[in-house]
């Protein structure tokens, strides 16, 4: 990572050309991002987490050269060695060899089943582990318990590790040998806060625990138990080894540089060895006697060493050492002195284990100066506090701790030289000039112009909100349009349509569409306006998304009914309320699955994916479900998605609720309910939290006296644990409840905009969402009461409403002259089992290839996955 930073730096300046780079990678991919390296276990391809631009690497004052790991340094003669033997001569060396994942000296750790956690490859071969082991065939006898994980550190990777674990479907335990989880960043209180919200999310935890040794299966040979100390041990089938990281400085010191006591080449505040012409970044650098294995440390030493190959003067400002927990649902955060080490200073601490919520500021003794700060369960204050580490606070720091919406906060202005984007090191001056100076007028022109909020993202909020106040201080009227079409924002336009009455969009576009100077009216709207338009006509008529007009509004997936998958085919899938399924009903998913040839998939909504049908297909496997009593899922919609839950007290031993008969009950009120974008349901039977409802857009958790529920929670790029709404809720209560919080949402909220940035960005937060839907502050309760009750008694399913309709089913013929793609006269070329349409080059190479075999050539279209020749009739 720090090596790319290093080229765009150097490129981006050096507008002469005076300098030419070469690249030595080890692995087999160009710079990746290992910072979102747990989201490959969900996109599955790794060109998702490429940094950069791709034309980096074709710019003709670089080379790239992959698998091509220097083995030699010779410095006297200036020059490195590659694996293949060739010389290649340097004016100046950057080392930027990183780090490898520490492998502690337990015995047997070679035992097969034992992973690091460092690169695309070691996540790819863990992957691909868990899946071979959970076949039935690799096994002697039936295989019917879960796949057992064991994830020895607890740190920051561990977690990640372990929750990419539980995304594959196994059982994770985090051996942790110290007190707490994270010691390293978070203090005892924190450490303990995040281990109930590891269990809450069903992973185990154990802390002061030692693992003696790895054994291996009798039967197998492969992982079968781990030896811990005091004579315990942990049955597992798949260990994953997070205890840290190794700097790679081996070709330093075979080259004669210097390096620090515990590993890392030695370099000084310009990030220069002793050897003038040799320097180095990232995790491998020693800078003031340690290696900091952070990105945004390498990032700036990366921009140091640009500046001064260039003539400049730039040092290593210091290592930012904040962190932040990337695990789905688990909000963890820290900075600056999390463990009050400084002589005198004051700790400030908000815990509320009911609610998960743990906060603590670290101050001077005079209560004035910002040292540190830890937070889990919440870390909304993060963003905005990291800044103004080691500068004055305004009022009383206690304050910044009370629940939102509290009166007399301080104000939080940010100094100029405060760092906003630690990434790539932008400070709130440059983001305030960047609108004064530049001329930016919106986030992505700011984006562009600093860089800020383009590496990891977690700055966007507090980046977006600098770029809003310095606008509105300029007196620049800051757009809330939807687009070019118009000059209003979702949550204006939905207001106009419901006062105005009306239900087409060429009604909408006629009255308030903008209108170009010179063209007799609006046009035809955009890609923007027309399915955001579509969205807000269903939330408030209902009626089929594929009626009439509405149905050219519609995006690809909400045309379909199904979701478009990347080698062109569709995923079907059925509801299934609460996750309460028949035996029959099973029987009717796997049949269907079976006769078509679709690859099935547990969902984490606890739902049945249906993976590989044609567009032609759809409607004959719809009849077969709703013949069954399946219908639409909403899987494809800005809509209800699920309501995912625990077995509650109809079976769990501490379950105090009925949660499969509540999940069932809310997901079939809201399903089909259009909405700004997806929602998420959640309902635990008791505080032991198996349904992770804290997650969720709407979250409901049993108690001795009713129900909690929780709100503004979000998985996807940035997890938002949801916050308690409010408490101790009989069952109609709790309806109303979710009730005016969802449809206040959709009327108020803004397009493509999650429940977690709505509750965070409304006025007045969720204190002011709090007083309407519950006090009725605004008095429009018994209007959003009517709007949901005309939304469940209009609801009807989507898939039937097709297949009762020939005009309908005639949008479902993949060819005009053709009712199916299975024709007999295509020619594919196979690769992985994909299909795309063939460009022209490579249907003539096609031709040749089955010319020169003797072949027939066919007549018609070809179809493509790759640039592979084998042509089948």
């Amino acid at each position: 990572m720090v090596a790319a930073r290093l080229v765009e730096a150097l490129r981006a300046r050096d507008t002469a050309g005076t300098w030419r780079i070469s690249v030595f990678a080890e692995e087999s991919r160009r710079p990746y991002d290992r910072v979102a390296l747990t989201s490959y276990f969900t996109a599955r391809d790794p060109d998702e987490l490429a940094l950069g631009d791709p034309a980096l690497w074709e710019d003709p004052l670089v080379e790239f050269h992959s698998r091509c790991a220097i083995t030699a340094i010779d410095r006297g003669a200036r020059n490195v060695t590659d694996r293949l033997g060739r010389v290649h001569a340097y004016d100046q060396l950057v080392l930027a060899t990183g780090s490898s994942a520490a492998m502690p000296p337990i015995p047997g750790n070679d035992t097969p089943g034992v992973f690091v956690y460092r690169t695309i490859d070691d996540v790819a071969a863990l992957r691909g582990w868990v899946e071979k082991i959970r076949r039935p065939e690799a096994w002697e006898g039936d295989w019917e318990r879960p796949v057992r994980g064991a994830v020895i550190g607890g740190g920051l990777l561990g977690l990640e590790a372990a929750g990419a674990l539980k995304a594959l479907g196994a059982h994770a335990t985090v051996l942790q040998q110290g007190t707490h989880l994270m010691n390293a960043q978070l203090d005892l209180g924190g450490g303990e806060a995040l281990g109930r919200l590891i269990r809450a999310m069903g992973i185990a935890v154990r802390c002061n625990a030692s693992t003696r040794a790895v054994r291996p299966s009798r039967r197998t040979g492969n992982v079968g138990h781990l030896d811990l100390g005091g004579a315990g041990r942990l049955d597992a089938d798949v260990v994953v080894v997070a205890t840290g990281i190794t700097p790679r400085d081996e070709l330093a010191r075979a080259a004669g540089l210097p390096v620090g006591e515990r590993g890392g080449v030695v370099v000084d505040e310009t990030c220069r060895t002793p050897d003038e012409h040799v320097w180095a970044i990232g995790e491998v650098a020693c800078v003031n006697g340690r290696c900091v294995g952070l990105v945004a440390p390498g990032y700036a030493m990366a921009e140091v060493v640009a500046d001064r190959l260039l003539g400049g003067e730039a040092t290593f400002p210091g290592a930012d050492t904040a962190t932040k927990l990337k695990l789905q649902g688990v909000d963890v955060a820290s900075f600056g002195d999390a463990h009050a080490e400084t002589p005198g200073s004051v700790e400030l601490v908000h815990s509320d284990p009911l609610a998960g919520v743990y906060k603590k500021l670290v101050v001077s003794d005079d209560a004035r100066t910002l040292l540190g700060g830890v937070f889990v369960g919440d870390a909304s204050l993060y963003p905005a506090l990291r800044p103004l580490l080691g500068t004055e606070l305004a009022g009383d720091p206690g304050l910044l701790l009370a629940p939102a919406g509290a009166a007399d906060a301080p104000d939080l202005e940010l100094p100029d030289d405060a760092t906003v984007c630690s990434c790539n090191n932008v400070t709130a001056g440059t983001i305030r000039g960047a609108v004064t100076e530049q001329g930016c007028t919106d986030l992505a022109g700011v984006k562009a112009c600093t860089r800020a909020g383009t590496s990891c993202g977690s700055c966007l909020p507090l980046v977006k909100k600098l770029t809003t106040t310095e606008l509105e201080r300029a007196g620049v009227a800051v757009s809330n349009a939807l687009c070019e079409h118009f000059d209003l924002s979702r949550a204006q336009l939905f207001d106009v349509v419901r006062v105005a009455g009306l239900t087409t969009f060429s009604e909408i576009i006629a009255r308030f569409g903008l209108v170009p100077e010179g063209a007799a009216d609006a046009g035809r709207g955009c890609d923007i306006c027309r399915p955001t338009i579509a969205s807000v006509l269903a939330s408030l008529h209902g009626g089929h998304v594929l009626e009439g007009e509405q149905a050219a509004l519609q995006d690809t997936n909400d045309h379909a009914l199904a979701n478009l998958q990347k080698d062109g085919t569709y995923s079907v899938v059925p509801r299934i309320p609460g996750g309460e399924i028949t035996p029959e009903g099973l029987l009717v998913i796997g049949q269907v699955a079976k006769d078509f040839g679709l690859y099935t998939k547990i969902t984490g909504g606890q739902r049945i994916d249906m993976f590989g049908a044609r567009l032609e297909q759809l409607p004959h496997i719809w009849r077969r479900l709703v013949d069954a009593g399946f219908e639409s899922g909403h899987a494809y919609g800005k809509s209800l998605r699920t309501v995912k839950s625990c077995v509650g007290s109809t079976w769990c031993r501490f379950g105090v609720q009925d949660s499969v008969g509540m999940a069932i009950e809310l997901e079939l009120r809201y399903r089909g309910l259009r909405s700004p974008h997806k929602i998420k349901l959640g309902v635990s039977g008791c505080a032991r939290e198996c349904a992770e409802a804290r997650s969720k857009d709407v979250g409901v958790i049993a108690t001795d006296k009713g129900w909690n529920v929780y709100v503004g929670g979000n998985g996807g790029f940035t997890p938002r644990h949801a916050t308690l709404l409010a408490e101790d809720l009989d069952d109609a209560t709790l309806l109303r409840t979710i009730d005016r919080f969802l449809m206040y949402y959709i009327r108020t909220a803004e397009r493509l905009q999650r429940t977690a940035a709505w509750v965070e960005e409304y006025e007045g937060g969720l204190e002011a969402i709090r007083a309407v839907v519950l006090e009725d502050s605004l008095g429009i309760g018994a209007d959003l009461d009517a709007a949901m009750d005309r939304h469940v008694a209009g609801y009807a399913d989507e898939w039937r409403g097709v297949l009762e309709d020939p005009q309908k089913l005639r949008w479902f013929n993949s060819f005009v002259n053709s009712p199916t793609t299975a024709d007999p006269e295509l020619a594919h070329v196979s690769e992985r089992g994909q299909l795309r349409p063939a460009t022209a080059a490579e249907h003539s190479r096609a031709v040749e290839a089955t010319r020169a075999a003797g072949g027939a050539v066919p007549a018609g279209p070809v179809l493509i996955a790759g640039t592979q020749l084998e042509v089948r009739r």
